[in-house]
Parts: structure tokens; sequence; C-alpha cells
């Protein structure tokens, strides 16, 4: 973000507007005003590409991954991990809880080697299994073992950081005596609030903000100020909770910028498809036109095993509001840990639904894509139109299984009554009569 304030242009930065068919220039003067952010480490090899988050970018997609207390295999992680890249993921999150803390270095130490995406992390997991394993207790935590972790994960070159730090003590008390429908559902959210509630102190990562910053600039990770108050469910939309911490989030963002630090604003949740569009254009103005990270939006909660599709809808909403950046959501999600299908299809449903958003905002310059597609489609390619899909594996499997060969033009939809052969056989047999006329 210095470099940016300064006039200068790096080489992420032209990569960035090769990859956003824009003028370098546009992406650096995103980058000084704070509305784009290239998340990479200075920490971090190079990346694969790196990518741009903002105004006036292609929407990105985020897929989390991550071991559990009660599974934990690294192997597994690791390849969902690759999974969610080879399937569109333009970054990944290791959410890992672990079983030990070994367990959550091991993951995030070999996603780091092996996934050239960038990379983000909640630090607070790895700080609450610590406080668990060496103080008997998550609540044990202090305010050390908070900020070393963020230290550790930052030398090891994690691009960015989900922190909560509009979680505070007011907004907790004010809970106290007014009760959510689904009280908090973030994991990071919740053990910040126990934490405030056992010693009746402030969040130490609002206190000490200053601290925070001074750490993101010298290892240059971006900050994704995280929603630790999202409404888990739509009882619980927009509500002084979630406005609340959203107000302390601008005041935290324009801190940031004056920092040169990097930063992104986290968003909900559970949401109402009629609310979205008015959350989105509160945070855009609230927080000048940060970059918003939103996490689905879940638009119903009757969906377990199909709340990749819920969030699908929601992200396309929240998109078309003016989201820059798109959290999956898995068909698991409520459920329980997702396997490797079920990160496929996460990742498959936000990167339809940041495509879509995408061809609406941009036209052609998103759609070369799906005109491929289109063309195959015309001349019957059955092959071409099964690479162009988003999944070529799933497209094969579908079109040749009800006995279909290579050479047929006809889909066992429709057969001979296929509607593209009989016009194209209807215009060659006009084409055919007019030549003999003539």
């Amino acid at each position: 973000m210095k470099l940016a304030k300064d006039g200068k242009i790096t080489k992420e930065m032209e990569i960035v507007a090769k990859n956003e068919q824009l003028e370098v220039e546009f992406i650096r003067r995103g980058l000084a005003k704070g509305r784009i952010i290239i998340p990479k480490s200075n920490k971090r090899g190079e990346l694969d590409p790196p990518i741009g988050i903002g105004k006036g970018l292609f929407v990105k997609i985020n897929a989390n991954i991550g071991s559990s207390k009660t599974i934990c295999d690294i192997d597994a992680e690791v390849e969902k991990a690759k999974i969610a890249v080879k399937f569109g993921a333009d970054t990944v999150m290791d959410l890992s809880t672990g079983v030990t803390e070994a367990d959550v270095k091991s993951i995030r130490k070999r996603i780091l080697n092996e996934i050239k995406v960038p990379l983000g992390t909640v630090p607070i997991y790895q700080s609450a299994l610590r406080a668990l394993e060496n103080k008997g207790a998550i609540i044990h935590m202090d305010e050390d073992d908070l900020f070393n972790v963020v230290e550790e994960q930052a030398k090891e070159g994690v691009d960015f950081f989900t922190i909560h730090v509009g979680v505070t003590k007011e907004i907790i008390n004010y809970l106290e005596n007014h009760p959510r429908t689904m009280g908090i559902v973030s994991r990071g959210g919740t053990f910040i609030a126990s934490w405030i509630l056992r010693n009746n102190m402030e969040n130490p990562f609002n206190r000490r903000y200053d601290y925070l910053l001074d750490m993101a600039k010298e290892h240059d990770f971006t900050l994704s100020l995280g929603d630790g108050l999202r409404p888990g469910c739509i009882f619980d939309s927009t509500d002084y909770a979630q406005i609340q911490e959203l107000l302390e989030i601008s005041k935290l963002v324009k801190r940031a910028w004056k920092n040169n630090v990097q930063v992104m604003v986290e968003g909900p949740g559970h949401i109402p498809a009629n609310e979205i569009e008015r959350n989105i254009t509160m945070q855009k103005s609230l927080c000048d036109e940060a970059p918003f990270y939103v996490l689905g939006p879940l638009v119903t909660d009757i969906a377990p095993g199909y709340d990749d599709l819920v969030s699908a809808i929601g992200g396309t909403i929240a998109g078309l509001a003016g989201a820059d950046y798109l959290c999956y959501v898995t068909p698991s999600e409520h459920l329980g840990l997702p396997n490797k299908e079920e990160v496929k299809r996460g990742v498959i449903a936000s990167k339809i639904a940041a495509h879509a958003v995408n061809i609406a905002r941009y036209g052609k310059k998103a759609s070369s894509w799906d005109y491929k597609m289109d063309i195959a489609r015309n001349n019957l390619d059955w092959e071409e139109m099964i690479n162009q899909s988003i999944d070529p594996e799933l497209s094969r499997e579908i079109h040749y299984r009800d006995g279909s060969a290579p050479e047929d033009k006809e889909c066992s939809m429709c057969g001979s009554f296929c509607a593209i052969k009989i016009l194209k056989e209807a215009l060659e047999k006009k084409r055919s009569t007019s030549k003999k006329i003539l």
C-alpha cells in the first residue's frame, strides 16, 4: 500500500492488471486508496498468480479447509486445498483446530509449501488450542497467546488473517441483556466474547490495534476484519450487535489505511434475500468502499445438505450489490466437516455465483468462457462442450452414461428431436434446394 501511495508499480500490480484486463495505473490507484488489496506476505514465495480483490475487479472466491478436534487427517486437508484450487478457488483459508497444536502447525506449513494461492488463517484458533493444552481452558488465553500466534504465523508467510477486532466489551455486555436467537456463531467471535466476560476487559485485538498494525506492516500481511457477530440465523440479521460491530470496524479500516496496511471487511452471514443489498450498501458507505468479503450469505436456514446452493443464491445477490469476495459454503455446513467431494461442490457453487456476477458487471470481458461453450454447443461438439464445462469429469460421466458414442450428434435428452440438429438439417436442405434452382 505504501508503494502504491508513492506512485510505484510492483510486479504483483502488473500481473493483477493483466489478469483483470485493466491498466496497471487503475490497480495502483485502487491500492493507494484501500479499495483494492493484493494479499501477499513478504515472507511468502511466488504466488501463482497473485490476485487482486476489490472495486472494479472480478469477484473472487475463497475455500475453507481445515481439521477439527474430531477429525484430523493432514493429508486429506492438503488434498482438499488442492481440489479447491483445481476447481477455481482464488484463495484458501486454513481453519484447522486439529487435535493438537502440532497438527495445526503441520497442516498450515504443508499448505504454504504445496499451494501457490494466497493463504489465510484465523490465528485465534491456534491460540485457543495452545491455551487448552497448556492452561486447561480456552478462556485462560492471555494477550501474549493471541499476539504471539499472529507473529508466528506471519513469519511463516500467511498472507491474510481474520482478526475479530470489532467484538467489543460494550457489544458483549449488551448481548448479555438482549440475547439473540442464535447468540454468537463465529468461533473466533465466541472465543473473544468468552474472554471478555471472564476477564471483564476490552478485546485485546481492539485495545492494542496499533500493535497489530505494526505486525502487519512488518510482514505485509492483509487484515481481514472478522465478523465475529455475524447473524447465525435469519432472525438475527441486521441487528444491533451486527451493526455496532460494523461501525467499530469502519473506524479501524481508516486507522489501517493511515498506517499503510491492506485491509478488507468480513460480512454476514445468514440474511434474508431482501436485506442483502442494504447490508452491502451500508458496509460500502461506512467503510469507504473497502473490499467486502461475505460468507454466503445464506438466505434461508432450512437447507442442511444443500447450503452450497443457498450460499450461491446469496452470493449472487451480494455480488450484484457490490460484494468483492465470496467465501464458499459446502453441503456439509451445519452438519459436519466437509469431505473432498463436498469441498469441490462448494467451490463450484461459489465459482458459478461469482462468474454470474462478473458477466453482469463486465459483459464481454467476463463471458469469453461462455462464448466458447456456446460455439461448441451450436456445433454439437460434445468433447469441446465437456472441456469447457466447469466440471469436465461430471459432464463426461452424464453425457456418456446412457450409451452415447463420441460420434453421436444427439444427447439422450432429445435424441432425433434435437432442436439444433433439426434446424441445421433444414437450413442445409434449403441451401441445397436453392443451389439446384440456380
